[in-house]
């Protein structure tokens, strides 16, 4: 009996952790679908984001060493602007239908929701963005291995962006202006991951050592990934009380 017992023990927790998740892959499928009919959002965030990127070129004019110099910046200057676009909408909706009542109220821990509806935000609406970026590198005359860098920096970097991003949405819901409140919010905090993944480029350019530039925004990436679901869930916590 005593064995039986310590057997139970070890699988109860063993099998509670799949539940643990179910919320959370629930969020994720659910926002996913929401975001594949909603395609003019995602659309009008890549739109943005090629136009940004294809009007420097045209602007500076064709010098080869300036293009190349400025393409890093650019790219994840674009990038950062045309994920905020759809954060916007990260929960407004929910807050206007009543659903994010029922997501407070489940008995899945809000923070792994959040972090649920952050993944189908990047996969929807910021993995395109990452995918388009080496086609529109080559206006700027940048090698394969810079461009390779380039994309490397945005798939390690981007999911802060949502992350962050995220915060400012909790923090702005329900108000009047707030998508423009929330640029004003979350644009300072995401400088750091701007520096350091186009710097990653622009070091791979001089033919100094990456490893840095990624270390640093591994880092951003396991911080965000471990602190802003849980503000972003007490911000939400607040904003419905």
């Amino acid at each position: 009996m005593n064995t039986l017992a310590t057997a139970a023990d070890h699988a109860a927790p063993d099998a509670a952790l799949p539940g643990l998740f179910d919320g959370l892959r629930a969020v994720f499928q659910r926002d996913l679908r929401i975001a594949l009919r909603r395609r003019s959002d995602t659309l009008a965030a890549l739109v943005f984001f090629v136009l940004v990127v294809s009007l420097f070129p045209l602007g500076v004019g064709p010098e080869p060493g300036l293009l190349r110099t400025m393409a890093p910046g650019v790219v994840w200057v674009a990038a950062l602007l045309a994920c905020t676009l759809p954060l916007s909408r990260l929960f407004a909706d929910d807050h206007a239908d009543g659903t994010l009542e029922l997501l407070l109220l489940s008995p899945h821990p809000l923070a792994l929701l959040v972090l649920g509806k952050v993944a189908a935000h990047w996969v929807a609406g910021v993995l395109p963005l990452v995918l388009v970026a080496p086609v529109l590198a080559l206006q700027f005359g940048l090698p394969a291995s810079a461009i390779g860098v380039l994309v490397a920096s945005l798939l390690l970097g981007s999911p802060v962006l949502s992350l962050v991003g995220s915060l400012g949405a909790a923090l702005t819901l329900g108000l009047r202006g707030g998508g423009v409140l929330m640029s004003l919010l979350v644009l300072p905090l995401l400088v750091p991951v701007l520096i350091f993944g186009a710097g990653a480029v622009q070091a791979h350019l001089a033919g100094l050592d990456v490893v840095g530039h990624f270390s640093l925004l591994g880092a951003l990436l396991l911080l965000a990934l471990l602190a802003a679901p849980a503000v972003t869930g007490a911000a939400l916590r607040i904003a419905l009380e």
